[in-house]
């Protein structure tokens, strides 16, 4: 018992289910078996009072068809498929083939605007556009942009990622609508509002739109590209087409072309279907992600005049404690280089690569095995160095910028 003792006080190293604890280390918090999960905590931060917060639907009704009748059609088509000899064969060597337009069709008309609506939430999408309001988008919209090559298209999905180059151009956009029906089509992106951040930018707007001839429609805002500024990351681009009742006055919203004033394309998507919503009614949605790239900065240069918009973030000073004589049980080389300019030890590092090229010889070549090679003096030599010298024979850390 005394020797057990003794030697727990006398080593710094304490033993837990045959894996060893540095001395002084101490479990934060609860333990796990009481401690709450990630998802519990998630939860509980946000949890909302379902009497006073509560999501309403206002757009277009799902399809009339049920469930059970689209699970029937499935079902009978199954059975026929089981009945096929010839079908059976080629699924057993990996021959058929399936249509994938096909599959699409299927899907636009079944779970569609359901998975839809689920990607949208995910996004954020509802709650940035309409607060506590949502809609599943039930008219499929296809929107392309051509960038060029009249082959190459980048196809707006939910949530892809486009290029604002390639978005420069207005895209093409279809949708099934009678043509005795009026739409309105909006781009607008939640993201990025220099002057008001609470604020969204309207990128394109078009009413009155008879059927799905969106090129005979009303333009009250004209294309702008996108133009996410440099730093924020990736900003979400939205197209939302509504279904009028009747034709809509939108005299108000009318901006002398082109646009290129950003403090007039402030929007609020909100306050917009707030004050049509009798006349209103959204129906198609799709969207896309982007970010900064080179070709903005000529954009907002020569087109917004204007300097193009960059964010950093500001990072505090790391904090480093007060160097003392004697440290324990740290690395000496690392202690002493926290207490170092960061200038000397990026020039320490430089002149150790200059040593090594020549304008003339042929740089030396790497070792083949190099924990093989024995280290000069081996009895001499400290382990910290031991340990700079296996880093700088394989190009580890601060050394991988000395090899190149």
């Amino acid at each position: 018992m005394a020797n057990r003792l003794f030697r727990c006080l006398y080593t710094d190293l304490i033993s837990v289910n045959n894996q060893q604890i540095r001395y002084g280390h101490r479990i934060r918090g609860k333990p796990p078996n009481l401690a709450r999960t990630i998802e519990q905590r998630l939860e509980e931060l946000k949890y909302k009072d379902p009497e006073l917060y509560y999501n309403v639907d206002i757009g277009l009704p799902l399809s009339q068809k049920s469930n059970k009748q689209m699970f029937s059609g499935w079902m009978n088509q199954v059975a026929k498929n089981r009945e096929d000899p010839a079908l059976e064969k080629k699924v057993r060597n990996r021959e058929h083939l399936i249509d994938l337009e096909v599959a699409k069709e299927d899907w636009l008309k079944t779970a569609a605007p359901t998975q839809m609506r689920t990607i949208a939430d995910h996004y954020g999408i509802f709650n940035d556009l309409y607060g506590e309001a949502y809609f599943h988008p039930v008219v499929p919209l296809t929107i392309d942009y051509n960038f060029g090559d009249p082959e190459l298209l980048a196809r707006v999905h939910r949530g892809n990622l486009i290029t604002p180059s390639e978005a420069s151009n207005l895209p093409e956009v279809n949708y099934e609508a009678e043509p005795d029906t009026l739409w309105t089509l909006l781009l607008t992106t939640p993201d990025g509002n220099l002057s008001n951040p609470e604020s969204e930018y309207c990128h394109w707007f078009i009413g009155n739109i008879p059927g799905n001839a969106v090129e005979k429609g009303e333009q009250l805002v004209d294309y702008l590209r996108p133009i996410p500024p440099r730093g924020i990351g990736y900003c979400r681009y939205i197209f939302v087409l509504y279904k009028q009742d009747k034709k809509i006055d939108f005299s108000e919203y009318k901006k002398q072309q082109p646009c290129l004033e950003l403090v007039e394309r402030n929007w609020s998507t909100l306050d917009f279907y707030r004050k049509h919503q009798d006349y209103l009614t959204p129906a198609g949605l799709s969207f896309f992600q982007t970010e900064w790239d080179t070709s903005l900065l000529d954009f907002y240069h020569n087109t917004l005049k204007m300097r193009s918009p960059q964010f950093e973030y500001d990072f505090p000073k790391p904090y480093i404690k007060p160097q003392v004589w004697f440290p324990i049980r740290q690395a000496f080389n690392i202690y002493m280089d926290k207490y170092r300019d960061p200038k000397d030890i990026n020039k320490q590092y430089f002149m150790q690569k200059l040593k090594k090229i020549h304008p003339f010889k042929e740089p030396e070549k790497p070792l083949k095995y190099p924990n093989a090679v024995r280290f000069k003096d081996e009895e001499y030599i400290p382990s910290w160095l031991k340990l700079e010298i296996r880093k700088e024979r394989l190009g580890w850390g601060r050394y991988r910028e000395v090899q190149k």
